[in-house]
Parts: structure tokens; C-alpha cells; sequence
């Protein structure tokens, strides 16, 4: 434990009592309000209630499904808060935030949080974002003028900058980026639903696979899926009336360096140090309001778009030294296990890619005692989102 510098109203207020997902795939045929009116009613049955009792929806603001549409879907008829939170992988546990603010300020009684995309078969937002014309065109917003004519297009691109970067300042290795890769496919291959379930990936396999954008190659990209995620959060109080064991939502941060410059991520080559994550920041303040720090947590859901993100993460969370995350990688450290197991159902490079959502969905597992591969006795697990600029991140506890 830490000591505690600032008491935090919200710690253990609320909890999360019902998860849902529809099956991750490469096509799923279906609109993105079916998927998440079928994560949606799943996480609702989990938590044994129905969409009446739902009064609160919060959604990422990429997301095509409004909340008052899914609510209109689901037959929710008491609909009296709705949010969005930022972009991307901040959302999911930036969401946990605004679910808490909407319970203990009255605003609502019970949660829906949901993230809901054909991330495959639609929009492949690792191939930029469409232009007006129908081309692809950057994230930088105002200042694409200043990247896409150098061909600094995609996220892919962006933490491929970041990735050698590291390589050049601390000797970080392609087998180190290679072993969060076999890490979280090993966890998969032990998770029935997850997409890459089955498919074993060796270090030879992952040495062997084509350059993307050096030095990132084909295994150190997450997945592209359709899929839908979603959870259901109330007071930590009426959760104890509900049939599902309750997991606690200890503390939420974000974070951003004072050197972001604008937009959530893209102009990391503007900034004094492009391996410096926002999830630095996040972590410092996440740990004062939890009241426990790195060593305490039993497992991790480390936001995975690529492999060099898990690695700048541990560093930024404190579980290693800056420039230490690929040797503790590559240690052992972070496989079903380890010090530290993260991604215990495959993570964005092998169960499927939902912005986070179904790390949240897994954390929750993890603490019900639930999990697929279930870490032993855990009590207390660490989500991160949105590793760049900007960060978010949420301690959730076994009740």
C-alpha cells in the first residue's frame, strides 16, 4: 500500500455489476446498434436487471450508436443522463469516471456503458480516418498540413516513431516487443472467444512476420474487429442486493503532459520526450485517490494497440523504470503467472479490439473469480487506456 495524500469521495462508491460482449469477428454481418443492443441485454441479464431499471448511458464519442438510440433499442423508459467521453482508448475507463459522477451526484441510479464498432468490415480506423474526398487522411486535425505530406498518416506510423525512439534511448529489442505479443497470444490461445483462440504465435513466427512500419511488424499491430462491449455500473450500496458478486471501481485518472500540444495523439513528434505517455501522469494521480500503488495490483489490462504501448506503460504506471519495460517484458514477468499478468484474455493483439471495452469487461472477470485463465485470489486490478498524450486509467477491487 501507498500512503494516501488526498482522500477521494468516490473510492468504493460505486461497482460494477453486469458485463456483456457479442463475439469478436472479422465480419459480423450485423449493424453496430445489434451489437451493442446484444452486449447491452447480455451485461444487463449478468447483473440480473432489466433495461427498465437503466436511467444512465455514457459511450464513446467515436461510437456510431447514440445513447438515447441504444436506450430506444433496449426499451430503456426512464432515460434521464447521457455522455460521451474523449476518443479512442481513453474512453472505456474514462467512461468508469462518468458513471461514478452520474451515481453520487444523483444524476442517475444505474449505468449503461457500452462500446460498440465494425472495427473490420467498416471503418479500419488503422488506415487513417476518410477525408472528404474519400481518401485517408491523418488524426492531426488543423495541422494534418504539417504530417501527411511526409506520409505520417496512421496511429501505426505514430508508435512506430515512438517504438524506435526506445530502441535508440534504451536498447529495447524486437524479442522484447516480440515477448508482449506471444504474452498476450498465449492467454488467448486459453480464451475460447477470443479471435486469435487457438492460433499459437512462437518467438520464430513473430521474428519472422512482415515489417509494417519499422521496426513494428505484423504481430505488434492489434487486431481489426467487429464486436460490441458493454458493462453495468450502480451505487456500491444497491449492489449488494444484485445476484453477481460486485467489483468495486476503486479510482479513475486520466492524464495529459503539459507538452501534448493539441488533438489526443497524434503529434507525439512535437513534443520533448515522444516515449512520455500521459498514462505518467495518470498513474500518479490514480495511485494517491486508490490508495495502493503498482505492487499491489494482482493483474493488468494494459491498453495493447501495439506492443511498444504495453512496454511504455509499465514504465509510465511505475511497475519498472523508465526505459526497463522491455527486459521486464521479455523477464516473464507479464504472462499468466508472472509478477504481473496482463491481458488475461488476449488483450487488442489477440482476443479482438474494442477500444478497450473488453479489458474493463475482463478485469471484471479477473475479481469475480470468473476469468477464462483466472489469476489466483485476485483483489485488485489495473485498466489503462489511451497510451499517448493522454492517458486514463481505473483500479477496480474485489467487494
Amino acid at each position: 500500500m501507498i500512503d494516501e495524500e488526498a482522500a477521494f469521495a468516490g473510492r468504493d462508491k460505486c461497482a460494477v455489476v453486469g458485463i456483456g460482449s457479442t463475439a469478436f469477428s472479422r465480419d459480423s454481418g450485423r449493424s453496430v446498434l445489434s451489437l451493442a443492443t446484444e452486449a447491452s441485454l447480455a451485461a444487463l441479464a449478468d447483473a440480473g436487471l432489466s433495461p427498465s431499471d437503466v436511467d444512465g448511458v455514457v459511450r464513446c464519442e467515436q461510437d456510431t450508436v447514440t445513447p438515447y438510440s441504444l436506450a430506444a433499442a433496449l426499451g430503456v423508459t426512464d432515460l434521464s443522463f447521457w455522455a460521451d467521453t474523449g476518443p479512442g482508448g481513453v474512453a472505456p475507463c474514462m467512461m468508469m469516471g462518468l458513471a461514478m459522477g452520474a451515481i453520487l451526484s444523483g444524476q442517475a441510479k444505474t449505468v449503461l456503458a457500452f462500446r460498440s464498432l465494425n472495427g473490420r468490415s467498416e471503418a479500419r480506423l488503422g488506415a487513417g480516418v476518410p477525408g472528404m474526398g474519400g481518401e485517408r487522411v491523418g488524426g492531426f486535425g488543423r495541422y494534418d498540413e504539417y504530417y501527411l505530406p511526409y506520409g505520417l498518416i496512421t496511429a501505426g506510423q505514430t508508435f512506430a516513431l515512438m517504438a524506435q525512439r526506445h530502441m535508440i534511448e534504451y536498447g529495447t529489442t524486437q524479442e522484447q516487443l516480440g515477448a508482449v505479443a506471444l504474452a498476450c497470444r498465449d492467454a488467448a490461445n486459453a480464451t475460447p472467444h477470443a479471435q486469435m483462440h487457438d492460433k499459437p504465435l512462437s518467438m520464430e513466427q513473430y521474428l519472422g512476420s512482415r515489417m509494417i512500419s519499422s521496426p513494428l511488424r505484423l504481430f505488434d499491430f492489434c487486431l481489426e474487429s467487429d464486436g460490441a462491449c458493454a458493462v453495468v455500473i450502480t451505487s456500491a450500496e444497491r449492489a449488494r442486493d444484485l445476484p453477481k458478486h460486485p467489483v468495486l471501481i476503486r479510482a479513475v485518472a486520466g492524464g495529459a503532459p503539459p507538452d501534448r500540444r493539441v488533438g489526443m495523439m497524434f503529434p507525439v513528434v512535437t513534443r520533448q520526450d515522444m516515449t512520455d505517455l500521459g498514462g505518467r501522469r495518470a498513474g500518479q494521480t490514480l495511485w494517491k485517490r486508490a490508495g495502493v500503488g503498482p505492487a499491489d495490483m494482482d493483474c493488468a489490462q494494459i491498453y495493447d494497440c501495439f506492443t511498444i504501448s504495453v512496454i511504455l506503460q509499465l514504465e509510465a504506471y511505475g511497475f519498472c523504470a523508465k526505459g526497463e519495460g522491455g527486459p521486464f517484458a521479455a523477464s516473464g514477468a507479464i504472462r499468466y503467472g508472472g509478477r504481473l499478468p496482463i491481458n488475461t484474455a488476449g488483450g487488442h493483439l489477440s482476443e479482438g479490439y474494442v477500444h478497450g471495452m473488453n479489458h474493463i469487461v475482463e478485469a471484471v472477470r479477473q475479481l469475480r473469480g470468473e476469468g477464462v485463465r483466472q489469476v489466483p485470489d485476485a483483489e485488485l486490478a489495473l485498466c489503462t487506456g489511451g497510451p499517448l498524450p493522454i492517458g486514463s486509467s481505473v483500479v477496480f477491487r474485489r467487494a
